[in-house]
């Protein structure tokens, strides 16, 4: 077995460790909103996140500063991952997490399209058709989600389509900056973006941005959600570095299953049928993408969740 095969098995196993991570970042976030301000809850994320990444570079000797040319990207990234964030933590104030995550999987069909016309990527009538068959998918979860909680249930639309926009600008910076001092830098960038936010719409009455005092476990909630983000991608971050992304993009439409056990266990949701069908209809649309990629041969684009 060669050294690259054998760092393909641990690479695995951090992949599955972020799927079972990445829900309890929604769980966190959704005990939290109970009683915290969404916008709270989301500076929270990245206060913590940037306190976590901190001294892990100091350790890892990668560098607290960079390159001012890498500013203006830093700073879209942040503010769609802000967007993204808050969407979706908006969202799960009222609706299930398997529910929000699965209209949140639309984000690899939107990045696909995305790709097409900002990138020129190749992408055939197959792969459109998917994404086509796959937003119906999604419509299958929306549409009672929008019967039971309004407009509220487009919010992890929201969440895909700030989300491709992340992944997208990322896609740039990747390849000039190594992932673990670009989250330091985004978490830290977007907590300055948050922060005067906060401010001002202290004592404004704003129920989504003013901020409140954390009582008790809204302590623990608050900056779990940071604190699960970074294990998250942090095990992401590794096992692309382990094992190439067509072996690890299937794997990821594992998460559905973890959120529908947590999910189950900490709020008693569990999606009924119609949600069912829809997400059997998302996830073999964007396995079929993913095989269609090995087939043409073109790097395959790896399904994540908005906030993850």
């Amino acid at each position: 077995m060669t050294p690259q095969n054998d760092r393909i098995l641990p690479g695995i196993v951090l992949m599955l460790g972020f799927c079972i991570t990445a829900p309890l970042i929604d769980v966190a976030s959704k005990l939290a909103a109970q009683s915290l301000p969404v916008g709270q809850i989301t500076t929270a994320r990245f206060i913590v996140q940037a306190a976590i990444m901190a001294p892990l570079c100091l350790i890892l000797h990668y560098p607290l500063t960079f390159p001012r040319a890498y500013l203006w990207q830093l700073a879209q990234r942040a503010f769609f991952l802000v967007a993204s964030t808050y969407c979706f933590v908006a969202a799960l104030q009222v609706m299930p997490i398997a529910d929000a995550l699965a209209i949140v999987f639309v984000e690899p069909f939107i990045l696909l399209i995305l790709g097409r016309f900002l990138f020129q990527d190749e992408v055939g009538p197959r792969r459109i058709m998917a994404c086509v068959v796959g937003f119906a998918g999604s419509l299958l979860v929306i549409q009672p989600s929008l019967v039971a909680f309004g407009f509220i249930a487009l919010y992890p639309l929201g969440t895909a389509l700030f989300f491709a926009a992340y992944m997208l600008v990322t896609r740039s910076l990747s390849r000039r900056m190594h992932p673990i001092p670009m989250q330091l830098h985004t978490a830290s960038v977007a907590a300055l973006m948050c922060l005067p936010v906060m401010l001002l719409a202290d004592g404004s009455g704003v129920v989504t941005l003013d901020p409140v005092m954390p009582v008790g476990l809204d302590w623990i909630w608050m900056c779990g959600v940071g604190v699960a983000s970074s294990i998250a991608h942090l095990m992401m971050t590794y096992a692309l570095r382990m094992a190439p992304t067509s072996t690890l993009a299937p794997l990821h439409y594992l998460e559905i299953v973890s959120a529908v056990a947590f999910g189950y266990l900490v709020f008693s949701d569990f999606p009924d049928a119609l949600t069912w069908v829809g997400i059997a209809i998302i996830v073999a649309s964007g396995l079929y993408i993913i095989w269609r990629e090995r087939i043409t041969a073109t790097p395959p684009i790896a399904p994540r969740p908005s906030v993850h």
